[in-house]
């Protein structure tokens, strides 16, 4: 039977403990937790409601770290939030900038536990590409951040606060008080880095709902797209308390190719998850499913493979789109990426049958911040290419 029950993994998601003397973090709070934070060190109920909407601002829409700069909060008042909180976000590690623009941030979190972010500038939008997990534990045989043990759920915090570490480096925080740009470096969100955003659902889900939030970040819901390897029960959850768009890791059109490109697949087969995109709420011609598809030379890359494609999409009737990511080829990497006249013959079969069909721009490869090549740059440093390979069922 298929659960109902919202599903979780065995693994904990630590609280945000900072070294300042155990003050609490008011990022990644909502703003029923940030009120009742206030309330919690003495502010009257009456005031709470103002006192939170003030603060929420200088943290989200006006970026500030200290509480003292909060110039329409009495001083007394700005003394007590400095004896009881503090604003932090995940530190930066490291900065590698591609020759394309693309810049690959490695971050550390609590614990000392790295992730790492993209930040990809394109002409009409900005896109950051945010981490969810600290590694992943859904083994995609193709994906380089698969090959990396799944060690915890990231908090709201530091989800949320990947997002400010970007706004940080990109300089694009407003002046307090100057009026609301709409042209933006960072635009777009994508739930694509490190880990299955559904399987820390609750973090996932607070982090978004501050990044939309209308009078912080305000990121329109239209401007976050979540991408889900097929975590079915809680893809219709993903409507109901988010609102964003959908991205689904597809990568095959048989089960015994995608049982073995994604292991999850086998819990929740290709039919199962095509009945959950089908009922998904927000799906419209206006807000299309993303399919996402990589080209592996030789494994899921035939006219058969496409025409099947078309044909779950059509059965369900799916408003959707295909985007074909040619592979990122990493160390050890068990698959070939597949050609480029592969690719267009297989895009131009979709695309007759009336689905957009973009090949996916490879970005920032050089500095292995593409797609399914993410994996912390210290995990990585701990292991030579042939042990790698041998955990890829390589080595010989």
């Amino acid at each position: 039977m298929e659960p109902t029950a919202p599903i979780t993994q065995d693994v904990m998601t630590i609280p945000r403990k900072t070294d300042d003397g155990g003050k609490r973090n008011l990022v990644g709070l909502t703003r029923d937790q940030l009120r009742e934070a206030l309330i919690s060190v003495g502010t009257p109920e009456k005031q709470a409601k103002m006192r939170t909407g003030q603060v929420w601002q200088w943290i989200y829409q006006w970026g500030v770290r200290e509480f003292e700069v909060m110039t329409n909060l009495a001083k007394t008042y700005r003394a007590l939030l400095a004896e009881h909180f503090v604003i932090e976000i995940p530190e930066v590690v490291s900065r590698l900038v591609s020759e394309d623009g693309t810049r690959k941030y490695l971050v550390r979190i609590a614990g000392g536990h790295e992730v790492e972010v993209v930040y990809i500038p394109e002409e009409d939008r900005g896109t950051l590409c945010v981490s969810s997990q600290v590694g992943c534990t859904l083994t995609c045989s193709f994906c380089h951040t698969g090959t990396q043990k799944l060690v915890r759920n990231l908090t709201a915090a530091e989800i949320v606060g990947q997002i400010m570490m970007a706004r940080d480096d990109l300089d694009e925080w407003p002046e307090p008080g100057a009026p609301k740009d709409e042209t933006r470096l960072l635009s777009n969100i994508v739930l694509m880095g490190m880990g299955e955003p559904l399987y820390n659902f609750d973090n996932v889900r607070d982090a978004m709902k501050i990044a939309m939030d209308p009078e912080g970040i305000s990121l329109s819901r239209r401007r976050i797209t979540l991408s889900t390897s097929g975590v079915v029960p809680e893809i219709a959850r993903t409507a109901q308390e988010i609102g964003c768009l959908l991205a689904i890791s597809f990568h095959a059109t048989t089960d015994d190719v995608r049982d073995k490109l994604v292991p999850i697949n086998k819990r929740w087969n290709i039919e199962e998850l095509l009945g959950a995109l089908a009922a998904y709420p927000k799906a419209s011609n206006s807000e299309r499913i993303t399919f996402e598809y990589v080209m592996l030379d030789g494994v899921n890359d035939s006219d058969e493979d496409a025409h099947r494609l078309i044909d779950h999409i059509k059965r369900h009737n799916i408003p959707a789109k295909i985007n074909l990511i040619p592979f990122n080829e990493w160390p050890g990497a068990p698959y070939k990426r597949s050609s480029n006249n592969r690719i267009r013959a297989f895009a131009n079969i979709i695309y007759q049958a009336g689905y957009a069909s973009p090949i996916r721009k490879t970005r920032g490869e050089d500095i292995m911040a593409a797609c399914g090549q993410l994996k912390s740059a210290t995990e990585r440093a701990r292991k030579s290419k042939r042990q790698i390979e041998a955990e890829a069922g390589l080595g010989q």
